[in-house]
């Protein structure tokens, strides 16, 4: 028997008790109305920015210097184009792609959705509790093994959000989204890039990935950019607007919710650029060309910027990186368990099983790898997500492109084609990825 949740004063992070709970005042001024659907995008944003994001780019910029900045470009506009289909879902049907999933196809096949979508959820919290440990490590100089227990202790986060609501959880994140835009804005002033490069970057060039490690480390990019929970995500919490279920109504709220995931995304993709521009400039163009390590980041960027105050920043913004997904991440949780099984438990409840899941690998990895478990988990964990993300993708664009679904908000022929052309290339990029990540295992 389904355990009972709280009241949406108690619970704010289920999404059956707050969809519908954020008024749109009808004949207000639009600029009202864009405020009253900002949010979402934002919650949205934060699966790009994590440090699994972090490893590739800072990996990418020490090596490659800005010839691969188009990449994490080309790979947020397809996280963009993707997000909007689920956003669409879950305004023209009213549910989102967990429940979906689960009333359109067997239950087998459901569970076994059901299951992938939470290994990916752990797989990305194990990032975030790497990305907090090494930022309690660097900050307050304890083990890694220390910061990997102290992350347990967000699940209090957590609790204290009682009597929360959603309007308040998404202007948590968007404060913990200006921490690590302003403290890469800081440290992007401090190395000083050259900025012709950087525009020089932008340009798509496929001498850049001729060669198979920047190739490797480009899917890598792809890999990381684009998480399948959060399609599921987004199916669910773009519902918390209170909008009329008449064809004017559910086109203007899809409108003004794209406007607010392309803006919350774009956002993601500056952050992600300037991960990239601060390891080419701080790095690359130092002559330290082999920077792959988050700690070998932090390290070097004092003596090379000249002072401490800039990797200071570079743990407090990771740090602020980490704790925004575990907010997310809990909410994902309770959108697939409660769209997949009809199950709904208490938000601490979920955060503490999904926190607990992610530390035993991550303590066993500490334990028996030292200081490098870091690089090796999260490479791990993005290739996780790799795994799972066409199974994600596929019932997405099935069911956005149902006319008898969606009706007259159905993907029209140019957006079916994006799809699917998405589809194949971020599916065969991150086959190609685990493949050659399990060779580079073996």
């Amino acid at each position: 028997m389904p355990f009972n949740l709280p009241t949406t004063a108690t619970a704010p992070f289920c999404p059956s008790e707050v969809q519908g709970t954020v008024a749109v005042p009808q004949g207000a001024p639009l600029w009202k109305r864009i405020m009253q659907f900002a949010g979402p995008g934002l919650l949205i944003s934060i699966g790009y920015m994590d440090p699994g994001n972090w490893a590739t780019d800072i990996e990418a910029g020490s090596r490659y210097g800005y010839s691969l900045l188009f990449i994490v470009v080309l790979s947020s506009l397809a996280a963009i184009a993707l997000q909007c289909l689920s956003m669409r879902l879950g305004i023209a049907t009213g549910q989102d792609l967990a429940q979906l999933s689960r009333s359109r196809y067997s239950p087998a096949v459901a569970r076994v959705q059901w299951l992938l979508a939470e290994v990916s959820i752990i797989a990305c919290d194990l990032a975030e509790v790497l990305g907090g440990a090494l930022a309690f490590h660097l900050l307050f100089k304890c083990s890694l093994t220390t910061g990997v227990i102290l992350t347990a202790f967000d699940t209090l986060i957590v609790l204290g959000l009682k009597g929360k609501n959603f309007r308040d959880l998404e202007a948590i994140i968007l404060g913990l989204i200006a921490t690590i835009g302003i403290g890469y804005i800081v440290q992007l002033v401090l190395v000083h890039p050259h900025w012709p490069s950087v525009m020089a970057g932008l340009v798509p060039s496929w001498h850049a990935v001729s060669a198979r490690e920047p190739l490797y480390l480009s899917i890598g990019i792809l890999g990381a950019t684009v998480m399948p929970h959060n399609l599921y995500l987004h199916s669910s919490i773009v519902q918390t607007r209170a909008v009329k279920r008449d064809s004017r109504s559910i086109a203007s709220a899809i409108r003004l919710s794209r406007l607010d995931t392309i803006v919350s995304l774009v956002i993601a993709l500056l952050i992600n650029a300037a991960i990239l521009i601060l390891a080419a400039a701080a790095f690359n163009a130092t002559g330290h060309n082999q920077v792959t390590e988050i700690e070998d980041a932090y390290r070097l960027l004092a003596p090379i910027v000249g002072t401490g105050f800039a990797a200071v920043l570079f743990a407090i913004t990771l740090l602020a990186s980490g704790q925004s997904s575990t907010f997310t991440g809990t909410v994902a949780g309770q959108v697939i368990m409660e769209g997949f099984l009809k199950l709904k438990i208490p938000c601490w409840q979920r955060r503490f099983i999904t926190r607990a899941l992610a530390l035993i690998p991550a303590l066993i990895g500490v334990q028996t790898l030292g200081n490098g478990a870091v690089g090796t988990l999260l490479v791990a964990s993005q290739v996780v997500l790799s795994l799972q993300l066409p199974f994600a993708l596929y019932p997405l664009i099935r069911m956005t492109n149902d006319r008898a679904l969606m009706g007259e908000f159905a993907n029209r022929l140019p957006t079916r084609l994006i799809a699917w052309a998405l589809f194949v290339v971020i599916t065969a990029a991150n086959l190609w990825l685990v493949v050659q990540t399990v060779g580079w295992l073996g």
